[in-house]
């Protein structure tokens, strides 16, 4: 990263007190998606978010997800503070923006693993995820200056549509389960729906924990595919992320915190979350296997780019095979019609 463009850029907009000054940066690896760092100088901290290179701007607009910090801050107090947005690509090389560091606790699989959290840690972290995901599904976005965002109406059949169509300009390999699961989802996808504000990559790994309490939730990141839809899909992706040692070999992809004792089952969250929010949980099984492809989607997405030379982390070089299990279960779970 331009060390000096930054710097310089930081001091003309008055962040800091001197173009001389040490700016120091660490990026935050966790992520696949948007890149995300720490930068630190004056013993000032801010993060910067920019897009992967080779990136179409479609799925990482950064003045989007600056524009959704920015507003949300008036209905909804758990986004980070946005502090400014540069679309001047001579200054790092792409379009950013800044925002506020949270203190707190990200838990992530390592993080869980180093503090050896007991099970009844995790009914407590996953009582306060699963409010606060409840809450982000009643933010009056109207009033937030974000009717704009998405369009509501339609929504499940642009997902359905859009996410194939992705799937297919990016594959790799032949997978049956995808052609059938897009076929089946075609056909069986909801025609009326609530529309709410949602998150579309809530999961333990995107919030931020006050403190090992686990009671308060300071702050929830990664907003780069909020939009305005069915409450429901978003559901479905979380349950999609929330792996359950069952769940074989998909485990190693995605080793999240949840597959540690004390977590309630994917169909314990389904239920509670029907219980807090009122709604109708009853096709919850299209909801999971549409979350399900679209993890395989966006592993494949991933891993096209990793494909075409357009990034050489090695993280990314078997995430076609990631794509080819999520499938697979997806489709099991149609044919099973369960989410265990």
């Amino acid at each position: 990263m331009n060390i000096e463009g930054l710097t310089a850029f930081l001091y003309k907009k008055d962040l800091v007190q001197s173009q001389s000054s040490e700016l120091k940066i660490t990026q935050y690896t966790n992520g696949y998606s948007n890149l995300t760092y720490l930068l630190q100088i004056e013993n000032k901290e801010f993060v910067l978010r920019r897009p992967p290179k080779g990136a179409v701007k479609r799925g990482h607009d950064m003045s989007r997800e600056f524009k959704v910090l920015s507003n949300l801050q008036k209905e909804f107090d758990y986004a980070p503070k946005a502090i400014l947005y540069c679309d001047d690509t001579t200054v790092i090389d792409s379009s950013f923006y800044l925002m506020e560091k949270v203190d707190g606790i990200i838990l992530t699989m390592k993080e869980a693993m180093k503090r050896q959290l007991p099970p009844s840690d995790f009914k407590t972290i996953s009582n306060s995820w699963l409010t606060k995901f409840v809450a982000l599904h009643n933010v009056n976005y109207k009033a937030a200056g974000l009717e704009d965002l998405g369009k509501p109406d339609g929504y499940v059949q642009r997902q359905v549509s859009n996410w194939g169509k992705q799937y297919l300009k990016a594959a790799t390999m032949d997978i049956p389960e995808a052609q059938k699961l897009m076929e089946w989802m075609e056909l069986n996808q909801p025609k009326s729906y609530d529309h709410t504000f949602i998150h579309n990559d809530y999961k333990y790994d995107n919030v931020v924990f006050k403190d090992d309490s686990w009671q308060e939730i300071t702050a929830i990141l990664d907003w780069e595919m909020c939009t305005l839809g069915d409450p429901l899909m978003d559901l479905g992706t979380s349950i999609a992320y929330w792996m359950t040692p069952e769940d074989g070999p998909a485990v190693k992809v995605l080793p999240s915190p949840t597959l540690l004792p004390g977590n309630p089952s994917r169909s314990e969250i389904v239920h509670q979350y029907a219980l807090q929010s009122g709604r109708n949980v009853d096709n919850i099984v299209f909801y999971y296997a549409f979350g399900l492809f679209k993890v395989a989607v966006i592993a494949q997405q991933i891993f096209y780019r990793f494909h075409k030379g357009l990034t050489d982390n090695e993280k990314f070089a078997k995430l076609d095979q990631a794509c080819l299990m999520f499938c697979r279960m997806g489709w099991q779970a149609v044919q099973r019609n369960r989410i265990a």
